[in-house]
């Protein structure tokens, strides 16, 4: 297969879940998919524990879905998105289970319900215990690599999206060094989140928000960026990205202590069990006291820790900690984006041609803060409504590019101090308005640094304009809601704007 049979295709960009869900369902069209590492690894798909919530079990329903994603999200989400995906979700798990993911079951053959925070019922699937992001791109690397209509294209890498008379022409990607251009009408982007863009986080660091770069600098509309998810049982060591001690080992019973073992949330509603914010803030303020946070599942799983969290249990051991008989340090750590491509129902963006799925999108259904095990249920469905709209678009564009300077690639590690500090657990404005003057800058270059700096000066800018505490963006210089509950949306020019008012010099340069 030469490039130019792949010329006018649909391309998707991303091989975590949602890239390979929507690739999956476009067949038999043929499509492109474009993976910059082999399919399937690096990907925060790869690496979820939790699980996937969907309403199965027998005193659990939709609406009880729909109602504790609404709460979990603080009056940022769009109800009407929330539903379509929480009544799909139940026959997407079935889905899934005939593509050949191994979930977990009972005894009775039904599936394994698992319970986290802010749920109101035991719903969240599981495959392999704590290893459900590794099955799912197991299984769905397997189909894909085994479906005709799918080129693959792996270790290659999109730098740019070509715009011609407000429409997406094509990509420009880089392999093995070599530049190369895709004409297509037609573009998904499934490039994940933001967490390669702070020190603490459960991500890859390669993850550092390039979809977002990709669609600002094409003029697409982004929504709601200053909405970081951080995890709060991150375990606490040296390894990046950071492994994940699973919410699903607090819904086993497992309680957060201090160094003296006082348990500090035990009078914060639902304690461990409270929404991720509410947990993240308190293991922040604690830690930033001077105390050491710890997770101890001791009591409640013991010499059941490894049955149950095989995964973990390696993690720690590999750290030098037996959770059967020993505390686990833990500490926040940047998780999941809510906010990033705004689009509608199809998946659609504001511009003509450019769609996006997963964590790089914002559908509405996350809010201000997400509810567990809600992100893979969003990919795997909403990858649907995005394939039907892509294949009922146009087919693509003959148009000859014009040539283009290929960015070099990106690197975040001179970004990372300064979204560390400014768009953590806490922020004010005060650090916020000093990261931007940092930013701006080095995003106005057309260096290494350029597309991480762009998106940290993005969210920097929205969490700015955000004067107001809400779900995972909480303001100390302005700690209470506010009556507006709109999403905060942005453009480039408008980001721009923002920024050269504060550094008192033009940016135009940066698109």
């Amino acid at each position: 297969m030469t490039m130019d049979n792949l010329h006018g295709r649909p391309v998707v960009i991303g091989g975590g879940i949602a890239g390979l869900m929507t690739a999956l369902h476009l067949a038999p069209e043929p499509v492109v998919l474009i993976s910059k590492t082999t399919l399937g690894d690096e990907t925060s798909s790869a690496l979820a524990q939790g699980g996937i919530a969907a309403s199965l079990g027998s005193d659990d329903s939709p609406d009880l879905h729909l109602a504790d994603t609404l709460a979990a999200g603080d009056g940022l989400c769009d109800e009407e998105a929330v539903r379509r995906v929480v009544e799909a979700a139940p026959k997407a798990i079935e889905h899934l289970a005939r593509l050949g993911v191994g979930f977990d079951h009972a005894a009775d053959g039904t599936f394994l319900l698992g319970l986290e925070a802010a749920h109101s019922r035991r719903r969240i699937v599981h495959a392999g215990g704590d290893a459900t992001g590794r099955e799912l791109a197991r299984a769905l690397t397997a189909v894909a690599r085994n479906t005709p209509s799918i080129a693959i294209l792996e270790g290659i890498e999109a730098r740019r999206l070509f715009v011609e008379d407000g429409e997406i022409a094509g990509v420009l990607a880089v392999g093995n060094g070599d530049a190369m251009t895709l004409p297509t009408g037609r573009v998904v982007l499934a490039t994940g989140g933001v967490g390669g863009l702070f020190h603490h986080t459960t991500n890859p660091l390669g993850s550092f928000g390039q979809g977002l770069a990709l669609a600002a600098r094409a003029g697409a509309e982004l929504a709601d960026l200053e909405f970081v998810q951080f995890h709060p049982t991150a375990l606490d060591g040296p390894r990046r990205p950071m492994p994940l001690i699973s919410e699903a080992v607090r819904g086993e019973g497992a309680v957060l202590v201090d160094e003296l073992g006082r348990r500090f949330l035990a009078d914060t509603p639902a304690g461990e069990l409270a929404p991720r914010d509410v947990v993240a803030r308190g293991v922040w303020r604690e830690l930033g006291a001077g105390h050491r946070v710890f997770l101890d599942a001791r009591q409640c799983l013991g010499p059941r820790f490894a049955d149950r969290f095989a995964a973990i249990a390696l993690l720690c051991r590999e750290a030098g900690i037996d959770p059967a008989v020993e505390l686990i340090p833990v500490r926040p750590a940047a998780h999941y984006h809510m906010g990033g491509v705004a689009v509608d129902t199809g998946g659609r963006s504001s511009l003509r041609g450019l769609w996006a799925c997963g964590e790089v999108a914002r559908t509405g259904l996350h809010g201000a803060n997400r509810l567990a095990s809600n992100s893979l249920i969003e990919a795997v469905t909403t990858a649907a409504w995005v394939a039907a709209s892509v294949a009922a678009a146009p087919s693509g564009t003959n148009r000859r590019l014009r040539p283009a300077i290929v960015p070099p690639r990106p690197d975040g590690s001179r970004v990372r101090a300064i979204a560390s500090r400014a768009l953590g657990v806490e922020r004010d404005g005060r650090t916020l308005s000093a990261a931007a003057k940092a930013l701006a800058p080095i995003a106005a270059g057309r260096d290494v640094a350029s597309d991480p700096a762009l998106v940290a000066l993005m969210m920097t800018i929205a969490a700015l304009q955000r004067e107001e505490s809400r779900g995972s963006h909480f303001r100390i210089d302005f700690p209470r809601h506010e009556a507006t509950n709109s999403p905060s949306r942005l453009t480039l020019d408008m980001i721009l704007e923002a920024a050269a008012a504060l550094c008192g010099w033009p940016l135009a340069e940066i698109a």
